[in-house]
């Protein structure tokens, strides 16, 4: 019998792809999303809504919620850096959005040209707008460098709960965890996301872990003992920050489904179907490199997902 449901929000429209050079169309990314619903993801932050000046490979984020929005029970988010890009994402119908607070304030300014003072005040009129006019849409700051930045260094973790706790009083209905520099360890996930608990309530939101040391997938262990119930993830462990440098990828969707059911935990995803969606996101960017073990090797004999699936 399977322990719990895990939700793993598919990231890899968005956070996979800003990291990379070449942009896929339009119509790939609609071949893709529709993909990655079908195997099961019932949650894919499909892009953000930023300028296509800075980022032209979302340039057409209107034309993939609307499309995205057609897929009977997928909730469709998106990132929003600001009060101008979450008013464009409210409008266009997402079903959450995503504020990135760094909680390194260099790496604020890096990614977001923003201190730490000028972000609050952006998150408090971002829910205030909400607030007014969009109330049935989802906030949650998404807290990067919680664990570690390639920028400051060291982030402590009074610095991350006291950042949560700005967040919570701002008002947004989530608080995610973001290892951004991939420099988490698992008895530091466990300890953070247990004191993230007691600082925020059920405010506390899910996991965003990088694989730069290769601890992504022992951080999610960790991370469930805590309690965690939801991942962010990307196909093909594709994706990085541009404003870390040095950060490598996110953790493999492929690999963190297959780790959670082998665990007997249920995240309603097929991974044969998965392993199909890798194939539309390798005929759309062909030559793409792309990581992960599942993939390649398959399932292994008499494998039963968390449902008792075989």
């Amino acid at each position: 019998m399977s322990m719990s449901f895990i939700l793993v929000s598919e990231v890899g429209p968005r956070d996979g792809l800003q990291a990379l050079k070449r942009t896929m169309p339009s119509t790939g990314k609609h071949r893709w999303i529709a993909a990655l619903a079908d195997a099961g993801l019932r949650e894919i932050e499909v892009g953000s809504f930023v300028s296509p000046k800075l980022l032209p490979q979302m340039a057409d984020i209107n034309a993939v919620v609307t499309q995205a929005k057609t897929i009977k029970d997928l909730h469709v988010t998106a990132l929003a850096p600001n009060l101008k890009g979450a008013l464009n994402a409210f409008e266009a119908g997402v079903r959450k959005i995503t504020l990135p607070v760094s909680v390194s304030e260099s790496h604020s300014i890096a990614n977001v040209r923003k201190t730490h003072a000028e972000m609050i005040e952006e998150v408090r009129a971002v829910i205030a707008l909400r607030n007014q006019r969009f109330p049935g849409i989802d906030v949650e700051a998404g807290l990067s460098t919680a664990f570690g930045c390639t920028l400051q260094g060291v982030v402590t973790a009074d610095e991350t709960i006291r950042m949560a706790e700005l967040m919570a009083a701002c008002g947004v209905d989530e608080i995610g965890l973001a290892d951004t520099a991939g420099y988490a360890n698992p008895a530091q996930v466990k300890r953070l996301f247990l004191r993230l608990q007691t600082a925020v309530g059920n405010k506390a939101g899910g996991a965003h872990f990088h694989n730069t040391y290769g601890q992504g997938l022992a951080n999610v262990v960790a991370a469930l003992d805590a309690g965690v119930t939801t991942f962010d993830s990307s196909m093909g462990g594709i994706g990085g920050c541009p404003y870390a440098p040095g950060a490598t990828g996110n953790i493999v969707t492929e690999d963190l489904v297959f780790l959670l059911e082998s665990m007997q935990y249920d995240t309603g995803i097929d991974i044969e179907k998965l392993r199909h969606a890798r194939t539309v996101l390798l005929e759309e960017l062909p030559g793409q490199e792309l990581y992960g073990y599942v993939a390649g090797i398959g399932l292994p004999k008499g494998f039963v997902y968390g449902d008792g699936r075989a």
